[in-house]
């Protein structure tokens, strides 16, 4: 079976100057090749077995060679692979993507080409330089200056503007062969780096002192412009991207594979990088033999207890696997512990009945909207390692709970590449944990790996439960959200940032 290649470009290599198109590529991928200027945070996208393959080219640096690049292109299509080849940029400028192009096709591999935003575009554009003008400029050139000596310096010093990629270490050639062809020495240039990033910088001057006001500064990777249209750029127009709170902060996410997505999300939208090292695996209970007999007899119990979207979900596929649905309860009121219980119920077609204030399971019975005496309660719960202080006080109060196990918790028997290289490195700024079970989990995978510390790594929880266990068996805990969700919890990461 033959896969398929998309030669996509990734625009600025953020997340939010993707396509559409690009977007749903990366989501549904199972190799990425990917460039070097690829921002890494686009990978929290990609799906778990995603083959994420660096084949970037930066200039002084050992890189891939393009044939290598081709024939992993090849190489993974003919596995029955799809396949990106992502791309900063836009694909077909400057990309080499045409002997790419010409070696698949060459192979009869399947190709679609993803235009992306070219940065000679995005990076004028957010600087408030107009690369088009009625007065100034009637157009613009677009060239590479990676090697000036194939440029005809002749016809470039007579554009009203140029735009010039992959130029700053030629940028004293630049200056010195537009001079030598006519070039006044006057004209405007405006050297952008980093455009769209919160490291985004803007040396604005003219050909004749450029050299000096950006002497000792790192210019790449950097798009110049030349011509009067910078001299048009208005200060109260500049787009400089104000650095979000999590901008330089890497942090590892520690919930169950497949329930992360929404908590990446958050930390994302805050300009973190973030690292997902699941310490739960979710998988069905060792019996179904309690679930089954409570489903059973479904009109003997008053309430349905449900603490966790992973109680929500295999108790209502349990109930589709007795060709049961919603209906079923009718006549039974549902409690349920959290924002993200309640929302996961809500899937559902159904209402809570009740939500206790605080989010977590111990506050249910203080707060109960009616006696528990003589009632009978159906909890489906985790198998093994729940707490017990709910079914203990529920008890306490005359009810007659039954405990049922809806689901199975595991701790992975080994730790993603990514996250293990990042904490190796000391990469990771802040690790989060959402139960006190992925803490006890996080602290067994870590012990075997070895010589791994968080003892610089900033520690938070979001809540008081799995901070007493942070503190039991990490020693302390740094940040614990005041409202126990994980909007609360991102909240609380923020707020930290902002004073550290």
């Amino acid at each position: 079976m033959v896969g398929k290649v998309y030669l996509v470009g990734a625009g600025l290599g953020r997340l939010d100057t993707l396509t559409l198109r690009a977007y749903t590529l990366l989501k549904q991928a199972d190799v990425v090749i990917y460039d070097a200027l690829v921002d890494p945070r686009l990978f929290a996208e990609v799906r778990s077995h995603c083959l994420l393959l660096d084949m970037g080219k930066r200039g002084g640096k050992p890189s891939a060679s393009q044939s290598s690049i081709n024939q992993a292109l090849i190489y993974y299509c003919q596995q029955g692979n799809q396949v990106v080849r992502l791309k900063s940029g836009d694909p077909l400028i400057f990309g080499r993507s045409g002997s790419e192009l010409q070696a698949l096709l060459s192979q009869n591999c399947p190709v679609e080409i993803v235009p992306g935003l070219s940065s000679a575009i995005a990076a004028p554009t957010l600087a408030g330089i107009a690369l088009t003008d009625p007065i100034l400029s009637q157009g613009f050139t677009v060239v590479t200056a990676h090697d000036p000596s194939r440029l005809n310096w002749a016809i470039l010093a007579q554009m009203e503007t140029l735009v010039i990629l992959m130029g700053t270490r030629q940028l004293a050639e630049i200056i010195r062969q537009l001079g030598n062809h006519g070039k006044h020495p006057d004209t405007p240039i405006a050297i952008i780096r980093w455009a769209g990033f919160p490291e985004q910088q803007i040396w604005q001057g003219r050909l004749q002192n450029i050299i000096e006001l950006t002497a000792g500064q790192s210019l790449s990777p950097a798009v110049i412009i030349i011509g009067n249209v910078v001299e048009a750029l208005s200060p109260n127009l500049v787009h400089f991207p104000c650095p979000m709170p999590l901008s330089h902060h890497t942090i590892l996410v520690t919930r169950s594979a497949g329930q992360s997505s929404e908590f990446t999300q958050l930390l994302q939208q805050q300009e973190a990088r973030v690292i997902e090292m699941p310490a739960l695996e979710i998988v069905p209970p060792s019996s179904w033999e309690g679930l089954d007999g409570a489903i059973a007899n479904l009109s003997t119990f008053n309430w349905l207890i449900l603490t966790s979207s992973n109680a929500v979900d295999y108790f209502f596929q349990r109930l589709q696997h007795h060709h049961l649905d919603s209906r079923a309860l009718a006549g039974i009121k549902i409690a349920v512990v959290g924002k993200k219980t309640a929302a996961s119920l809500r899937q559902q077609g159904l209402q809570p009945d009740y939500i206790p204030p605080k989010f977590i399971a111990d506050t249910l019975v203080e707060h109960f909207p009616e006696p528990l005496s003589g009632k009978s309660l159906l909890f489906p719960r985790v198998e093994t390692g729940g707490r017990e202080v709910l079914v203990q006080e529920c008890t306490a109060q005359g009810a007659r709970v039954t405990e049922v196990a809806a689901y199975q918790s595991q701790c992975p028997q080994t730790i993603p590449p990514e996250a293990l290289n990042a904490l190796q490195n000391g990469q990771v700024t802040v690790i989060t944990f959402a139960s006190s079970k992925t803490v006890k989990n996080t602290v067994q995978i870590l012990n075997q790996t070895g010589k791994i510390s968080l003892n610089s790594v900033c520690i938070a929880s979001i809540g008081p439960q799995t901070s007493k266990t942070c503190e039991d068996l990490l020693g302390r805990v740094d940040i614990e959200a005041k409202e126990y969700t994980l909007d609360g919890l991102t909240e609380a990461i923020v707020q930290w940032a902002k004073n550290h």
